[in-house]
C-alpha cells in the first residue's frame, strides 16, 4: 500500500483530500504546519508528497527543496493561485505537477494515481528488494525500518530498531550487555549497560506474546542475551 504525506493547514482541506485517498486505498498522514511536515517529508517513510503552499513555521517552496535534495519521490504542489506555479518554476524546484485550489477531490486522487504508476514504472526494474527478515511470525524490513509481529506493525525509536536487528541478524549467539552497548551505541558502556536493559525490555513488550517467558529474545543469566531461532 503507497503512503501519501499532506501537508496542509486547512483542515477542512486536509480531511476532504485524506477521506478521498483512503477510499482509493491508499494510506494516508496529514501534517498541519511545515516544520512537522518537513519533519515527516524527511523521514523516508512515504511515496507521495501532497504539498501546500502556504504553511506556517516553513513553506512549501522549502520544504519542496530540502525534500528534493535527498529523495526522488512524486510532488503534487497545492497552490492558491495559479502565478505560484510560474514562481515554483522559477525556484527549479521540479515538482512533479501542480493543482490549483479549489480543486475536485477525485482529480487529485486521479493524479496521485498517474504520479504513483509512472514513478513506480520508472525505478521498479531497477529497484533493489527491501532487507528483510523473517523468524516465526517477526518481520523486520532493515530497509524501511519497520517491524511487523504477526501482520501488526509496531513502532520502534532508532537504538530498539538496531538493538533488535542485531540480535536477530546474529542468532543463537549470547552478547553480553557491554557488547551490546559498544556495538548499538557505538561507546564503552561506562556503567550505562542498565540501558541496555531498558531497551530489551521495552523490545519484549512489543515483539514477545508473553515477555516473561521470551520466544525470541532469550537472558542467559549472568552472561547477557540471546536471540532464539
Amino acid at each position: 500500500m503507497s503512503r501519501i504525506l499532506i501537508v496542509e493547514d486547512e483542515e477542512s482541506i486536509a480531511d476532504l483530500e485524506k477521506d478521498y485517498l483512503e477510499l482509493a486505498g491508499f494510506e494516508v498522514q496529514v501534517e498541519n504546519n511545515g516544520k512537522d511536515g518537513l519533519k515527516a517529508a524527511l523521514s523516508g517513510e512515504f511515496d507521495l508528497l501532497i504539498l501546500d503552499l502556504m504553511l506556517p513555521e516553513v513553506d512549501g517552496f522549502e520544504i519542496c527543496r530540502q525534500v528534493r535534495e535527498k529523495q526522488d519521490i512524486p510532488i503534487l504542489m497545492v497552490t492558491a493561485k495559479k502565478d505560484e506555479i510560474d514562481k515554483i518554476r522559477g525556484l527549479g524546484l521540479m515538482a512533479d505537477d501542480y493543482i490549483t485550489k479549489p480543486f475536485s477531490p477525485s482529480e487529485l486522487v486521479a493524479r496521485v494515481k498517474v504520479h504513483l504508476a509512472r514513478y513506480e514504472h520508472l525505478v521498479g526494474a531497477g529497484q533493489k528488494q527491501n532487507d528483510i527478515i523473517e523468524i516465526r511470525g517477526l518481520k523486520i524490513d532493515k530497509t524501511a525500518r519497520r517491524v511487523w509481529v504477526d501482520g501488526e506493525e509496531k513502532t520502534f525509536t532508532t537504538k530498539e530498531f538496531d538493538l533488535l536487528t542485531f540480535l536477530a541478524e546474529n542468532p543463537n549467539h549470547v552478547f553480553s550487555k557491554d557488547e551490546l552497548f559498544r556495538r548499538i551505541w557505538n561507546m564503552d558502556s561506562v556503567g550505562e549497560i542498565a540501558t541496555v536493559t531498558v531497551h530489551i525490555k521495552k523490545i519484549r513488550e512489543k515483539i514477545e506474546y508473553d515477555s516473561s517467558n521470551p520466544q525470541y529474545i532469550e537472558t542467559i543469566w549472568g552472561v547477557g542475551y540471546r536471540f532464539k531461532i
